[in-house]
């Protein structure tokens, strides 16, 4: 169990002291290898960025909160920090240490009224799972219904703010743009929003409204036993994307668990503005009955028209490979600039956009799709890698979370290699979008 620290000041100094250590272990770097450009300086920088983002994690996951979120987030999702975090990152998503049970049983007294084991005919003390905002534990209510309780961090949601403030001291050390202030604002945007249940809950009984049934089973909001800080849903079982594979299942099965997770990001381009933003294999699993279930709302993203009508417009844009409508197109995104000095750049990042678009839609230019395709995996790897190890980051804020779900559904397909009937999400889109191209 890991004693948390809530104070402001404690985690302040933390933060602090953790953004003290990065900086001078990168002024270190600069000055002894300022005037060299060679094999053994790249290697040492390297090896730099795993050591800071080694101590980094293990600071952060003490804190939990917003601190942890951020470096996730704009590693991960984003690929805004050297891609030596993203790996130690994914390592250690769901490796927070829990609370403490006496901690766990004061929140529930606290936010519900008594102590778990009055208001539920059975709880577990161990967290069944524990992240950067909240832990789970498994229980039963009084009528039978297996649930999942997700207990939130006490005080987690007042450090937003203060943590945020100090943690982007400690990332625009490792950042050269000047223009990240957008994307740490989008984090506290949705960090604000996760860490309201509430909110979580509402969400939940939308996406169930919207889409639970013989595809897709989305757990069921209990609201008498929610608050703000503790949430009560009904239990999804299944097997994770791990567990699943880790059975060594045979082709139909994989193209099975594809195909749900392919209709399930595509069926929300085209119903709403409205996306599941937290696409990693943690929060979808099979279940017995051979359904999607899908987990864990806390991250929604609601898109603005005019950026959901542009983002939606690539599709088409790059089936026709009209270049025309793709750089007016790709300067609204905030991906190339207008105004930038450096011309010859924003072409190179022209073609590297219009590269990795195409990439990106040649599922969509089959009947199905064959994500084990060693050639396709390959090039999207090395062009997310060329994307990401630019000097600044590109594109408006909204696209963190939207790349979120994207680059994550495609990573789990091909972790799957999956077959995937792909031409009905694109009759799907292309009728919206011909809707949507009428109406203007």
């Amino acid at each position: 169990m890991s004693k948390f620290p809530s104070s402001r000041l404690e985690r302040s100094a933390r933060i602090a002291r953790t953004g003290f250590r990065v900086g001078k272990n990168y002024a270190m770097h600069h000055f002894k290898h300022s005037l060299t450009r060679n094999g053994a300086a790249e290697e040492a920088k390297k090896k730099m960025h795993t050591a800071n983002a080694t101590y980094l994690y293990e600071e952060f996951s003490q804190l939990r909160g917003t601190a942890l979120k951020l470096a996730q987030t704009l590693s991960l999702d984003h690929g805004i920090l050297p891609d030596e975090f993203a790996d130690i990152m994914a390592q250690a998503q769901y490796r927070v240490p829990p609370i403490s049970k006496s901690v766990v049983r004061q929140v529930i007294k606290k936010e519900l009224g008594e102590y778990p084991e009055t208001l539920f005919a059975s709880f577990e003390a161990d967290a069944s799972a524990a992240a950067s905002i909240g832990q789970v534990h498994r229980a039963r209510l009084h009528d039978g219904r297996d649930v999942m309780v997700k207990v939130q961090y006490p005080d987690i949601r007042a450090s937003i703010g203060s943590d945020l403030s100090m943690a982007k001291m400690v990332f625009k050390r490792m950042v050269s743009s000047s223009r990240t202030d957008d994307y740490f604002a989008e984090v506290q945007e949705r960090m604000m929003e996760e860490t309201d249940y509430r909110h979580e809950g509402q969400q939940i009984a939308a996406f169930r409204e919207r889409y639970h049934g013989n595809e897709f089973e989305i757990p069921e909001y209990v609201e008498e036993y929610s608050t703000a800080h503790v949430l009560t849903m009904t239990r999804v079982t299944g097997r994770h994307l791990g567990e699943f594979l880790e059975k060594n299942p045979g082709q139909e099965e994989k193209d099975r668990y594809g195909q749900l997770l392919w209709d399930f990001f595509n069926i929300q381009i085209n119903d709403s503005r409205t996306l599941h933003a937290d696409a990693h294999p943690g929060n979808f699993m099979l279940t017995g009955d051979g359904r999607l279930g899908v987990l864990d709302f806390g991250c929604v993203k609601v898109c603005p028209p005019d950026f959901f009508h542009d983002y939606v417009r690539l599709l088409p844009a790059h089936l026709e490979n009209d270049e025309e409508t793709l750089w007016p197109l790709y300067a609204r995104l905030g991906l190339v600039r207008e105004d930038s000095a450096d011309r010859e750049y924003e072409k190179y990042f022209f073609e590297l956009c219009r590269s990795f678009g195409d990439l990106v839609v040649m599922p969509y230019t089959r009947d199905t799709f064959d994500f084990g395709d060693e050639a396709f995996s390959g090039k999207y790897k090395s062009l997310i890698k060329e994307a990401t190890s630019q000097p600044e980051p590109r594109g408006t804020h909204h696209f963190i979370y939207v790349t979120r779900a994207h680059v994550g559904l495609y990573r789990m397909l091909m972790q799957l290699e999956a077959n995937v009937r792909t031409r009905p999400a694109r009759d799907r889109i292309m009728n919206w979008w011909a809707g949507r191209a009428e109406e203007a």
